[in-house]
């Protein structure tokens, strides 16, 4: 099935829901217009659909390969990526300064998800790129800078994150990599990482790794932990390339999907590096690159659960099968059949939801940088800092969700790998599980995100709903209108309970409980927002004679769609919010087991 990138919602996404004109309002990027915005998407889209999106089915099939100590990429991925590097990809929201062409992030957002839903597998190693970049860029020292940041942001060279342990996993606190004193301002790197992405390959011709490790004299735990900067090859003073580095694969490994993105085992044996930022400090500099590199995890949500979407459409479309209950048509196409419509739709409802929260994170951090004034700037940083985990963890279950119910309305057919609506669920799945594991996504939102302002950014965010809200009774009445008010109600006695209870001296067993599913509600209802704001805005252009009618009513259904099949939950997820830690208490592993 062929993949078309969705410009045009992508466009509507970024400037009716996201507000990516207020971006353009700070004046911080001067070469940036409507016009700019859509040339990007529309080039984004045809590169993603043209180049990436036949690499898709093949390097599911064939993926990286690793012998005698190198990773050779999938099938064509190497002159992609060599393509995509020469199409200046990488550095879209880059500084100038860097070679980059400094435009908003929430524009590279929206022309990344195009490519994770065209090849989730190879938009992988961008991204990344994209992360080190940031990190780089605000912690790297000026020789890093002019060696290092400048090559990732051209895609001459590629960047990897390099954390987990076989004995840490997501506990980096107890990380055991060494880093070494050398003498002469280097260190030596000794110690096995796992779970490298893209960590070794030859699309490029050389890799920076960003790696944790910890200094001698380093005090346990997290607050022990340093950032360093470990090249594939040692760089000479002028940027040319030297010998190989002390630090290997010694495999990759064997995955249930995004077969053609290289996870490797790499081991570093006296491995030469830099450090970057300040000793002791590299966990809260790593946490730019992770933010990042979450925030783009959601945009994969989308990204595959767009592709699914597609791919389910396409079939309903084409498979015959029934009378449609509509026309009375004998062998219809079984879109005609309301179950089969039904999933569509709520299919399309909650990729638009979800597209709609992760790029107005990537609004609010453009703001949090550009904003006028300092107060300005902090409550977009506040709102970024909300929304991030929500956008990581909410979009990539969709992303699942989305990719489940393809198979479905593919039906026997869609459980037969040759249909490859299974490649996308497979795909899909471990979304929720790397860059922090969606259950930690809940923790750090009602643990840090929640609270380091006293609730300020939730109150400010539901503030803003009910602004929305006392607009919808121009479009809608009854459940529409109900569902978002009562959604809305239920996100701030929520919100109200979880900051009561964090307080509480008995209450963290409670907080930890009610996480996932605070989490949830506030996805499910911010996810109702962003549809309704469209709804408004598609409203404000029929009234005015502009646009597409058919396709802007669209907009207005869509929410109606929303409201009816997943706000309507909303107000429910407080019974679970509320059970606190005393029941599962109650459930121990006799109970369990039993």
């Amino acid at each position: 099935m062929t993949y078309q990138a969705p410009v045009r919602d992508l466009a509507f996404t970024l400037q009716a829901v996201a507000g990516i004109d207020q971006v353009a309002a700070t004046g911080a990027f001067p070469d940036y217009d409507a016009d700019l915005l859509g040339a990007v998407l529309e080039a984004a889209g045809q590169f993603s659909e043209g180049v990436l999106a036949p690499l898709n089915r093949i390097g599911d099939q064939k993926g990286s390969t690793f012998a005698d100590g190198n990773v050779t990429a999938a099938p064509g991925f190497a002159d992609a990526y060599r393509q995509f590097a020469e199409g200046g990809w990488t550095g879209l929201s880059a500084p100038t300064h860097a070679g980059g062409q400094q435009l908003p992030k929430a524009l590279e957002l929206a022309a990344f998800e195009t490519v994770h839903a065209a090849n989730m597998a190879f938009g992988l190693c961008p991204m990344l790129s994209l992360a080190a970049i940031e990190a780089l860029e605000a912690h790297g020292t000026p020789s890093q800078k002019d060696i290092y940041l400048t090559r990732l942001v051209s895609g001459e060279w590629t960047g990897a994150m390099v954390l987990t342990e076989p004995q840490a996993g997501s506990d980096l606190g107890a990380l055991t990599t060494t880093a070494t004193p050398n003498g002469d301002g280097t260190y030596a790197l000794n110690g096995q990482k796992i779970y490298i992405t893209w960590g070794d390959h030859d699309a490029t011709d050389n890799i920076v790794h960003l790696v944790l490790a910890r200094l001698p004299d380093a005090p346990p735990g997290p607050k022990g932990i340093s950032l360093f900067l470990a090249s594939k090859f040692h760089v000479m003073a002028d940027g040319s390339l030297g010998e190989r580095n002390g630090f290997r694969p010694v495999g990759v490994e064997h995955k249930l999907g995004i077969h053609a993105s290289p996870t490797c085992v790499m081991a570093f044996e006296g491995a030469t590096a830099e450090l970057v930022g300040q000793p002791n400090q590299g966990l809260a500099h790593m946490f730019i690159m992770m933010n990042a590199a979450r925030l783009a995890v959601g945009v994969q949500g989308v990204g595959i659960a767009e592709r699914a979407y597609q791919h389910a459409l396409a079939y309903a479309r084409d498979r015959r099968q029934g009378r449609s209950a509509w026309t009375g048509e004998a062998n219809a196409p079984i879109v005609d059949h309301p179950d089969v419509r039904r999933m569509l739709a709520v299919m399309k409802a909650r990729i638009a939801a979800a597209r709609g929260i992760c790029l107005s994170t990537g609004v609010a951090a453009d703001l949090a940088k550009y904003a006028a004034t300092e107060e300005d700037r902090r409550r977009w940083k506040g709102r970024e800092d909300l929304f991030t985990p929500i956008a990581k963890a909410w979009s990539t279950d969709v992303g699942c969700d989305i990719a489940s119910q393809g198979i479905q309305i593919h039906g026997g057919m869609g459980f037969i790998e040759e249909t490859g609506a299974a490649q996308h669920y497979r795909d899909a799945r471990i979304a929720p599980i790397y860059e922090g594991t969606n259950g930690i996504q809940a923790m750090d939102l009602v643990g840090r995100k929640l609270s380091q302002d006293a609730g300020q950014a939730a109150h400010d965010l539901i503030a803003d709903m009910k602004v929305t809200l006392a607009a919808l009774p121009r479009l809608y009445s009854g459940q529409p209108l109900d569902a978002f008010a009562e959604g809305v109600v239920a996100v701030e006695a929520a919100t109200d309970w979880v900051l009561e209870r964090k307080g509480a001296a008995d209450g963290a067993a409670d907080v930890l409980t009610a996480a996932d599913a605070y989490l949830k509600l506030v996805g499910d209802v911010t996810g109702g927002w962003m549809l309704a704001l469209g709804a408004l805005h598609a409203r404000d252009q029929l009234d005015s004679g502009q646009g597409d009618p058919v396709w802007l009513e669209g907009k207005i259904t869509l929410y109606e769609v929303y409201a009816a099949n997943v706000l309507v939950g909303a107000g429910g997820r407080m019974a679970a919010i509320r059970q606190g830690g005393a029941l599962l208490e109650r459930m121990t592993a006799d109970v369990l087991a039993g």
